[in-house]
Parts: structure tokens; sequence; C-alpha cells
């Protein structure tokens, strides 16, 4: 197998994973009903598009996004999958971690409270993280202008939604709890403050 198959298969198998979770969520108290409309899932889903366009579906204006500007040694692109599966553990462990107060859209659960510890110690925001750094993983192996434009709107896509969900939670939730939270633990990237 290839690695860029073991990428494409590696994100369908999340990706269906990720769908028969739902199974486990919560029941809904409040949904913001603008979120299922919204840009921030334009951008993201575009993002993805691009990231796995097939050059030969491009039309001939469009072949140069589709481009591969280099390749890799073998040891390397294997080394970025081991990354991938990484990012990818980081978006379940967050999922498993919120248990039933996960959500595919921004809502607020029965008891939902702010969750401040595992993965949402280190960032505020964990699975949007490791779905970003999964989309520069892939970026980077498919190596062309149009996986790196899909990287960008997955990543604005969802840092997008991180400020809307912010929002919402600090109304829900309380501006003091959420405040607080959000001055010991960063947004996105987990680096120290």
């Amino acid at each position: 197998m290839s690695v860029q198959t073991a990428f494409t298969v590696t994100w369908l198998v999340w990706y269906v994973t990720w769908l028969a979770g739902v199974v486990w969520s919560g029941r809904t108290q409040v949904q913001m009903k603008s979120d299922v409309r919204s840009v921030w899932r334009v951008l993201a889903s575009f993002g993805m598009v691009m990231l796995f366009w097939p050059p030969s579906l491009a039309a001939d204006t469009l072949r140069p996004l589709a481009r591969q500007l280099w390749t890799a040694p073998a040891w390397v692109e294997w080394s970025l999958y081991g990354v991938l599966l990484c990012a990818f553990g980081f978006c379940w462990w967050a999922r498993l971690h919120l248990g039933r107060l996960w959500s595919g859209y921004v809502t607020l659960k029965e008891d939902h409270h702010v969750v401040d510890t595992g993965p949402y110690g280190l960032v505020r925001h964990p699975i949007y993280s490791g779905v970003m750094a999964a989309g520069l993983i892939t970026a980077l192996i498919r190596a062309s202008p149009g996986a790196m434009l899909g990287c960008v709107l997955l990543a604005v896509g969802f840092a997008m939604v991180a400020r809307v969900e912010e929002r919402f939670l600090k109304a829900q939730l309380g501006a003091e709890a959420y405040d607080a939270y959000s001055r010991r633990v960063p947004m996105l990237v987990p680096l120290p403050r």
C-alpha cells in the first residue's frame, strides 16, 4: 500500500468511526441553529475536498493546483503517517474524554460543564487542533498547491467554529468560569502562555 492510499484510508476510517460515535452523545438542551448552515462548515468541507482532489479530475485550468510539488523519501512519508495517526488519536482522546457532552454541532448537553482535564487541559479545542494538524500533515504529503489551499481553508473553518463555540459556551456556562479556563489553557496550539 502506498502512503497516499494509507492517508486516504485513515481519513475515511476516522470519519466513519467519528460519525458512528454520535450514538454515545448525550441529549441536547440548546443547539445553536445557525451552526448547521454556517460559513465555517463550507470552508472546512471545501478544504477537505481540496486536500484529496485527484489530479486526474482537475480541469486544464485547475491542473496546476493538483500538481505535486515535491516527493519526500519513503521514511519521511511513513513518519508523517505516524504523526497523522497521533493527530487522530488526539482527536479520539478528546472525544472520549468529553463523553456524552460531545456533539457534531455547537450545542449545550444535559449536565454540561467546563471540561478542563485530559486533552482539554492542553488546549480548549483539542478535536479541532487534531483535525487541523491532520490536515497540515496530509497537505505536506499530497504536496500540491490545492492541498495546501485545502489545509488553509480547513484551518480557517475550524478556527472560526472554535471562536463561535467559545462565545456560545461562555454565554451558556457563565463568563466567569469560561474566562478563567481561557486564561489558563490556550485555544488551539498547546504552547505555554
